[in-house]
């Protein structure tokens, strides 16, 4: 059998720090479904009998602006006609661990930054109706944009304070952090008793109501208090490519 042979090598994906030259190297991306009750709701789920779950991003669709005041972009993804915006507090782990004591969950935390989970809505609802993995509604490339990372010692533990996002300017989300159904020392407790944590872990911790749809040339202002705010403009859809 011939040497496998590749054009290149696939690279690390890293994110800025505020305030550092070094970057944070990004190793898993775990998500908390329907933390919010009233996005919950929204979403024809009802918050009492249906706790909040778990899935994954593949590390490769999160970036970050290299520059303060950089609009990031993301470009309009194939096979939607529904992509919709999830503004969210992310929380990056700086030291891990297994079946981490609740009391002392935030001692695992490097900081924290804002993020967006952009969804493709109608694939999603679609396979939820047919009881298959929406895994092709939550992943699909550059889906995961947040602003660069701050470190704790910055910006101290955020429990609590407005989350929000606006399109084109005007109001979609806006809510508070202190009504997260899990806390963030809750899921960093409950995602260890299901996975080694290790640095370089983000958790988006899920986001409230008020999802709804983005197409091509809209722009979203995401922001969290204490946090730097995040641009991201849609973009046209991309041109088709053969991979070679």
């Amino acid at each position: 059998m011939g040497a496998i042979r590749y054009t290149h090598l696939p690279s690390v994906t890293t994110v800025p720090v505020v305030g550092r030259s070094e970057r944070y190297p990004v190793r898993r991306v775990y998500c908390v479904g329907r933390n919010y009750a009233d996005h919950a709701i929204e979403m024809g789920i009802d918050p009492r009998t249906d706790p909040p779950f778990f899935f994954c991003k593949p590390a490769d669709t999160v970036f970050a602006p290299e520059d303060q005041g950089e609009v990031l972009e993301v470009p309009y993804p194939p096979q939607t006609s529904n992509l919709h915006h999830e503004v969210e507090l992310v929380v990056a782990i700086g030291e891990g661990g297994r079946n981490i004591d609740i009391r002392r969950a935030h001692e695992h935390i490097f900081g924290y930054a804002v993020g967006i989970d952009m969804t493709r809505r109608d694939l999603q609802l679609a396979m939820r109706k047919a009881g298959k993995p929406w895994e092709i509604g939550k992943t699909f490339e550059r889906c995961a944009p947040m602003s660069a990372i701050c470190p704790l010692h910055l910006c101290g533990r955020i429990d609590q304070g407005e989350i929000a996002l606006t399109v084109q300017g005007q109001p979609r989300q806006k809510s508070d952090l202190s009504k997260l159904i899990w806390s963030v020392s809750e899921i960093i407790a409950d995602l260890s008793r299901l996975y080694t944590l290790r640095p370089g872990d983000l958790i988006f911790t899920g986001t409230p109501e008020g999802v709804g749809p983005v197409v091509p040339g809209d722009t979203m202002r995401a922001s969290i208090g204490g946090l730097a705010t995040l641009e991201v403009k849609v973009a046209a859809a991309e041109a088709d490519e053969v991979a070679a």
